[in-house]
């Protein structure tokens, strides 16, 4: 068994620490615990969901059929456009059109029904429970309970036992060298996108092949597009253990009867107290001790200038994972292949052809005019969340997105100000999409409601399911290192 780098070693067990950098309490306590964290998995099944719905009608309940009870897929019928899925949130079957008719999709077109820790691409090879594994770490991460209760479920369905699922979160020694490098890349992807480097990659490249380790960070970085539609819309925790249990292949550990239909369970001695080493905190000031208050930390932005050298450099880089040729990608995503140029994005995750189809349509949703948000205001946004992830390859092409849409550079960077000259309802649009994308729980009730009141539950629903494909498109194409055309 290989072993570790120091280096490695040395990082892969921490808590975050605050520096000089701006820093945003999020919206709710962070449990540092597990039996804290199992009270809270419990608590948010009654959790207050933030979108207003309108009452449900007999047509209403005739078009969602046995979905009408369930509250994300009446988000999407109500306020999403019609004929749009998502590649990431926990979506629906149908949409509501415009005219109040419920639009069919199916399941290739909403590849959002599918599960994203299976794989859906023959070339894959990383195995369901590792991957569970990493889902669990993302959202532990981002401190999202819908889906840290499902990756339990899941992961107890796989075999897991419950003090193997406990040392996730504070004792990763005991899994073998090669996942702990797996954890401590999803936690930086998560977390810190804009630290990642080329160490980070190198690391993993001791253990995975470079087609692995894409394979790790679409999982990771799609993982945090459904936390951020999860937290960003207020889903409440399941009530039951829906159908995870009967998937896991595997037989079912006794200790933990599946479905899980309460979360506070008993916790071993050994980790009943034992803090959690991948969620972030702050620490008291005095004592070094970790709080429960979570944090979201970005650096101030850099100056116009920075950006612009920034750029310039993304244009010349070496990408730090391979991509296929032009033609071999064009050959493999057929006809979801653009006309003209490929982007080097869609080279990169046309290596995953089943698993890129739909994501790419979403990706694309930054040009789509479908929609209550407009043109002009996803390419700010995909602005603004590029920017505070330090995601050099996505802003410069937002930046040429910006130009063809009639915007100066002046314009453009004016992003990075106070964006006092923009209107009360742009501003309150922009803070939501800027917390929800750094981390989903900075999101606050107050953010939430604010926009609502500014624009309405249409374009607040819409702009969550855009910020998960921003998310996601800003993880991949930076960890990739892609060069920008």
């Amino acid at each position: 068994m290989r072993t570790l780098s120091l280096s490695l070693a040395a990082t892969l067990l921490f808590a975050a620490t605050l520096s000089a950098e701006e820093v945003v309490p999020t919206a709710r306590p962070v449990p540092l615990t597990r039996p804290e964290m199992k009270q809270l998995l419990e608590d948010m099944k009654s959790r207050k969901v933030r979108i207003p719905l309108p009452e449900l009608t007999d047509a209403d309940r005739e078009a969602l059929g046995e979905r009408g009870g369930s509250y994300e897929s009446r988000l999407r019928y109500h306020y999403m456009p019609a004929g749009e899925g998502s590649v990431f949130g926990g979506g629906s079957r149908g949409t509501r059109s415009g005219s109040g008719t419920a639009t069919p999709t199916t399941a290739s077109a909403t590849p959002a029904n599918r599960d994203f820790t299976r794989n859906a691409d023959e070339s894959m090879t990383l195995s369901y429970p590792f991957k569970t594994r990493l889902f669990w770490i993302v959202s532990r991460t981002n401190n999202c309970q819908y889906c840290l209760g499902h990756q339990e479920q899941k992961l107890s369905a796989a075999g897991m036992l419950e003090d193997e699922i406990a040392a996730l979160d504070s004792h990763w020694e005991r899994f073998p060298p090669a996942e702990q490098a797996a954890f401590a890349y999803a936690r930086k992807l998560t977390y810190e996108p804009y630290n990642l480097n080329d160490g980070d990659i190198a690391a993993l490249k001791e253990f995975y092949t470079p087609q692995q380790i894409l394979e790790m960070t679409l999982s990771v970085a799609g993982n945090n597009a459904i936390n951020r539609w999860k937290e960003g819309s207020g889903t409440p925790q399941s009530q039951d253990g829906g159908s995870f249990f009967r998937r896991g292949g595997a037989e079912v550990p006794a200790n933990r009867a599946l479905p899980i239909e309460s979360f506070v369970t008993p916790t071993s001695a050994e980790f009943a107290s034992a803090t959690s080493k991948v969620v972030p905190v702050k620490r008291d000031e005095k004592t070094g001790e970790p709080t429960p208050t979570a944090v979201t930390i970005r650096s101030a932005l850099e100056s116009r200038g920075d950006v612009v050298a920034a750029l310039a450099t993304a244009k010349t880089r070496s990408p730090r994972l391979p991509m296929l040729s032009a033609e071999a990608a064009r050959q493999a995503l057929g006809e979801n292949a653009p006309e003209g140029t490929l982007s080097n994005w869609m080279r990169l995750m046309a290596q995953f052809p089943n698993e890129s189809r739909g994501r790419i349509r979403s990706l694309n949703a930054i040009n789509d005019d479908r929609g209550d948000l407009s043109l002009l205001l996803k390419a700010q946004v995909s602005w603004i969340i590029a920017r505070q992830d330090r995601a050099w390859y996505a802003t410069g092409v937002v930046q040429r997105r910006l130009k063809e849409l009639g915007q100066t550079d002046d314009q453009i960077f004016a992003l990075d100000g106070d964006w006092q000259q923009f209107s009360e309802a742009d501003r309150s649009l922009f803070r939501f999409a800027k917390h929800l994308a750094a981390t989903p729980i900075a999101l606050t009730d107050d953010d939430v409601a604010v926009a609502l009141k500014q624009t309405g539950p249409r374009q607040v629903v819409q702009l969550i399911n855009f910020v998960t494909s921003r998310a996601y498109f800003d993880r991949v194409t930076e960890a990739a290192g892609l060069p920008l055309e």
